[in-house]
């Protein structure tokens, strides 16, 4: 079994800053792409950001130059460095990760149970 734990969320003032954190553990062979959704009150959850094994990523138009993501690999993490936030930043952050649990089986999509960010004055 694979989990993904989440942390770093939290309140946050309009025009601050936030690092989220996701740690990938279990049986894991190799991870593939990992990313970040978000879902507010009422809406559908929706892709924030992704990166491949590779380093490759892709943004929702929505957080460009404000959101980096990044992963270190040795220690099966990605990360997502949310700066100059604004209220409509605030959601139920959401880790995802496409993970080989063995050799001998394909990629699984996994998901944490989500980390709230709160951006409030």
């Amino acid at each position: 079994q694979v989990q993904l734990v989440e942390s770093g969320g939290g309140l946050v003032q309009p025009g601050g800053s936030l690092r989220l954190s996701c740690a990938a553990s279990g049986s894991i062979f190799s991870i593939g792409t990992m990313g970040w959704y978000r879902q507010a009150p009422g809406q559908q959850r929706e892709l924030v950001a992704t990166i491949t094994g590779g380093g490759s990523t892709v943004y929702a138009d929505s957080v460009k130059g404000r959101f980096t993501i990044s992963r270190d690999n040795a220690k099966n993490t990605v990360y997502l460095q949310m700066n100059s936030l604004k209220p409509e930043d605030t959601a139920v952050y959401y880790c995802n990760a496409n993970v080989r649990p063995r050799p001998s089986t394909w990629f699984n999509n996994y998901w944490g149970q989500g980390t709230q960010v709160i951006v409030s004055s």
